[in-house]
């Protein structure tokens, strides 16, 4: 079946948010990747990644001295940004989208369902349960639509401004899978890293400063935004500003409510505005 791969890491993803289920989640982890081999999906190079990570996890443990703790975050930094970028080989990702325009002035939109970028997310989860920050439903809902609304209001508008985007509400084929891959996949592995690990790390770095919260909410934002890179300088202007709202969702409402801001603002900009952009705008 196509699609289980995908499903494990799913579930797997959402088991790796509770302590007492994480041997769940690794077990989920083997039955999607064993089949994702049989499938053809996966190489035997991308069980160099894996044996990385697990290096990476055993040297970030809190009883590590810390000269390894640090060797053991610049090494899974390191992976994840070769992960998230697609760069390590033998992850044969499936195209399930495009390429294709999903409006007549778009550029041409793919959507592919990535094995690699989710083990960012799932390792964070596991490996360090701080940046979890879980807080009591009511406060995360309203630092989630707060995050969301501000980050939309401040991108969008800004996008307009650009003129990378225009007003195309739609209902695209394929919304669904998209939405999938967004929630369970894309805003989990970005909203782990840079707010949970390098925006809540920095905010503990630099806690005995009034302004740490601050610098390390702009940190994280300004990082985030450079990883757009590849769309251009607007593209990191805009996910800088995006990142302000989800850090701020991020501060008030730990990271489901960045979660969820980031997935809202993604959603928003799916259906209802040019997706991913104007072709005059590339």
């Amino acid at each position: 079946m196509p699609t289980l791969p995908w499903i494990a890491l799913a579930l797997a993803t959402a088991a790796a948010w509770t302590d007492r289920f994480r041997l769940w989640a690794l077990g989920l982890l083997a039955v999607g990747y064993a089949v994702a081999i049989m499938n053809g999906q996966l190489g035997w190079p991308a069980g160099g990644a894996l044996a990385l990570l697990g290096i990476a996890a055993c040297a970030v443990g809190p009883r590590r001295p810390p000269l390894i703790r640090y060797l053991g975050h610049g090494l899974f930094l390191a992976l994840a940004v070769a992960l998230s970028a697609h760069l390590w080989p033998g992850f044969h990702n499936p195209r399930v989208m495009g390429p294709a325009a999903i409006t007549p002035d778009a550029v041409p939109f793919s959507l592919y369902l990535n094995l690699d970028k989710p083990l960012v997310g799932l390792w964070l989860l596991m490996v360090m349960p701080a940046i979890r920050d879980l807080r009591p439903p009511p406060a995360t809902l309203t630092a989630a639509a707060t995050g969301w609304l501000v980050a939309s209001a401040a991108c969008l508008t800004a996008a307009l401004a650009l003129g990378t985007v225009t007003w195309a509400p739609k209902a695209p084929a394929g919304a669904g899978l998209w939405l999938f891959d967004n929630l369970a996949f894309v805003t989990v592995a970005e909203e782990a890293l840079f707010r949970g690990h390098i925006q809540g790390g920095l905010t503990r770095l630099l806690e005995r400063w009034r302004w740490g919260q601050g610098a390390a909410l702009v940190a994280a934002s300004v990082l985030f935004g450079m990883a757009h890179l590849g769309g251009g300088p607007r593209w990191v202007a805009l996910g800088a500003i995006a990142g302000v709202g989800y850090g701020l969702a991020y501060r008030r409402g730990g990271l489901p409510a960045a979660i969820l801001a980031h997935a809202g603002l993604n959603a928003t900009h799916f259906f209802l505005f040019t997706y991913p952009m104007l072709r005059t705008a590339g």
